[in-house]
């Protein structure tokens, strides 16, 4: 598979990324053999990148993913590393974290848990408005130095706190939500800052939480996104899936799912569109490693790319990602 770079001089990469989150939290315990199972496919495919976060499960999904790198294969994956959400008993978030002593603190408790003497980028996961990102990133930096850490990596921060920390030390990899539905990155600063400073992106986000599946149609009982997710609200909605339907001749076109293209589409911004953009995909199933790779081939020409930008032009999407306290919450928003 061909490589992207994360920064100038970082890591190789494919251009699709694993994110574990879903494999944590409310997964039952039954599916843990099926997560590994997930992670191993994907490695071996090809995919390194393997992206966690240290209050996925309160540690559940380090635990997991650290079981999964047993028997040598830890030198296989790429290790990006998320901390500062701070959960209660009950999973409740309940502030942000970048103080200097909580970031090694947490390092330390992550390494154990993912059995490892390093991580290749470690980042805070949102900016802490209590302390000035040149601190945390300082910080990291330090166990860069030690040899705890490869790379330094940041997290829905904007361009000026881009510029902040990678004047503290060079920043490797910025991970934003990214999407057709979510193109702020394009006009904000976001991704011009991080082509002209040589740093990656990592793209989460990639199927706007399962609206760019092309198989949503409406919330299942206990669907809780609409409360959150101002997309998904019914106001929002039927404008929402309209454009999905855009979506789905285009996809046909290429032999591929609405959820493929919009993937293909994100995988097209690397290069000159933005630097080296890698996808980010959630995934607790092997066969979903398959379908991921299936949109990492697909060629978008630049009449593709217009056609798509024709069938969901960027302000399209009805509602914001997130409720009004959500998006308080992001430096990327401000």
């Amino acid at each position: 598979m061909r490589t992207r770079t994360l920064g100038n001089d970082g890591p190789q990469v494919a251009p699709i990324a694993l994110g574990c989150a879903g494999m944590s939290d409310h997964t039952a315990a039954a599916d843990e053999a099926d997560a590994v199972a997930t992670i191993h496919a994907a490695l071996d495919a090809g995919i390194t990148l393997i992206d966690t976060a240290d209050f996925y499960g309160m540690g559940h999904n380090e635990d997991l993913i650290g079981r999964a790198l047993r028997g040598g294969r830890r030198e296989e994956a790429v290790l990006s590393v998320k901390f500062g959400g701070l959960r209660a008993p009950d999973g409740a978030f309940v502030g942000i974290e970048g103080r200097p002593a909580h970031v090694k603190n947490a390092l330390a408790y992550s390494l154990r848990r993912l059995g490892t003497d390093h991580v290749d980028i470690y980042r805070p996961s949102r900016l802490d408005p209590g302390t000035p990102v040149e601190e945390t990133v300082g910080a990291i930096a330090e166990m860069v130095e030690a040899g705890h850490v490869r790379h330094v990596g940041l997290s829905e921060v904007g361009a000026e706190t881009i510029r902040r920390a990678h004047a503290v030390h060079p920043v490797h990899d910025v991970q934003i939500e990214y999407s057709l539905f979510s193109r702020g990155p394009e006009t904000n600063g976001i991704l011009d800052t991080c082509r002209e400073l040589g740093i990656g992106v990592t793209a989460y986000g990639v199927l706007a939480h399962g609206l760019l599946t092309g198989g949503y149609r409406q919330p299942a009982e206990g669907d809780r996104r609409a409360g959150w997710l101002p997309r998904f609200h019914p106001d929002n909605l039927p404008v929402n899936l309209a454009l999905v339907d855009r979506l789905r001749p285009l996809a046909e076109a290429h032999g591929v799912t609405v959820a493929q293209l919009a993937t293909a589409w994100v995988v097209a911004r690397g290069g000159g569109h933005g630097g080296n953009v890698v996808a980010v995909l959630g995934a607790r199933r092997p066969h979903r490693i398959e379908e991921a790779l299936k949109a990492a081939d697909v060629a978008l020409s630049d009449a593709d790319l217009a056609a798509i930008d024709e069938a969901v032009p960027a302000g399209a999407v009805a509602g914001t990602r997130y409720a009004a306290p959500l998006m308080a919450l992001l430096d990327s928003e401000s």
